[in-house]
């Protein structure tokens, strides 16, 4: 039979987004073996080969790739169809960046404006790593630091938020109240721990620590989680540059940069294109956030370029 079976095409997208059966069988909630057996059937279906598997990887066969474009066309009309039909409005699929991070905290507003929508969080990279996937249409909103902006997107200022220092308890900086800049010299910062280190994090950070003589880069991996920001703050007894809406992270205390205080822009960014519901609760809620301090400037502070040149 030629019939394609819907489910079957959720579960090969999954797969080709992923280039991973063990992460597309997590995303799916569903067992790897499972996965497997389900894409070759569809394989079997379809008298071709989608995928080419090693032990090492996974790849799509140039059919693969050509049935990928049309296959993402033919779930979203489906899913239009029934939600017509049904009379739902579309969900929402925002990339909020990481948890507790101020994208989240505009997405939480963004909840209670429009209860009965339904929005979807994802945690992926943020900013220009995400565009991609917005010009896809597989996220509909993102956040991060994109200076300019690509063709068939817009986006709007969100916050300037503070910039912080992750400390371990018992670190001499941990005694103070809020930590200068120029104290950082000389401590083994690390800049690249946490979810919010996205490239254009690391862009930023990178303007800013040059004026103390620091390489951001040295030689720290890229950790996300509270649980891994924990062990690296036990591993390295280091400082962690980050952002105020930092969660609270076990052996270590969360104090202010200062001398300057320093900022990150954070802005919001969609299609121009989307006409949805839960993009008009977003906007109000990035309205009502920044109607209290989220757009201060003060005196002195530090934006990077061309965030600071642009004001």
């Amino acid at each position: 039979m030629d019939d394609l079976d819907i489910r079957l095409l959720r579960y090969f997208v999954a797969v080709a987004e992923e280039l991973h059966f063990g992460r597309a069988a997590q995303r799916l909630f569903i067992a790897q073996q499972a996965l497997s057996r389900d894409i070759r059937r569809l394989e079997d279906r379809l008298g071709v080969r989608l995928l080419d598997r090693t032990t090492r990887q996974v790849e799509l066969t140039p059919s693969g790739q050509k049935f990928l474009a049309r296959t993402r066309e033919l779930l979203k009309l489906h899913d239009q169809v029934v939600r017509e039909l049904r009379g739902e409005a579309p969900s929402l699929t925002v990339d909020v960046v990481g948890p507790g991070l101020s994208p989240a905290l505009v997405l939480a507003a963004a909840r209670l404006h429009a209860p009965d929508l339904e929005f979807f969080a994802r945690f992926h990279t943020g900013g220009e790593d995400a565009i991609p996937l917005l010009l896809a249409e597989r996220l509909d909103v993102t956040f991060g630091r994109v200076p300019g902006t690509a063709d068939g997107l817009r986006q709007r200022l969100v916050r300037y938020e503070p910039l912080a220092v992750l400390l371990p308890h018992l670190h001499p900086l941990a005694e103070l109240a809020v930590v200068p800049l120029e104290s950082l010299r000389g401590t083994a910062l690390c800049s690249r721990a946490g979810n919010h280190a996205t490239p254009g994090w690391e862009h930023a950070v990178r303007q800013l620590l040059a004026s103390i003589g620091v390489d951001p880069a040295g030689a720290h991996p890229h950790v996300e989680g509270n649980d891994e920001l924990a062990q690296h703050i036990r591993n390295r007894n280091a400082p962690i540059l980050t952002m105020s809406t930092q969660r609270p992270v076990a052996g270590a205390v969360l104090r202010p940069l200062v001398d300057p205080v320093a900022l990150y822009p954070w802005t919001m960014i969609w299609r121009a294109d989307l006409r949805h519901p839960g993009l008009d609760a977003l906007h109000r809620a990035v309205d009502e956030l920044s109607s209290t301090d989220w757009l201060a400037v003060p005196d002195g502070a530090w934006l990077p370029e061309p965030e600071a040149t642009a004001r």
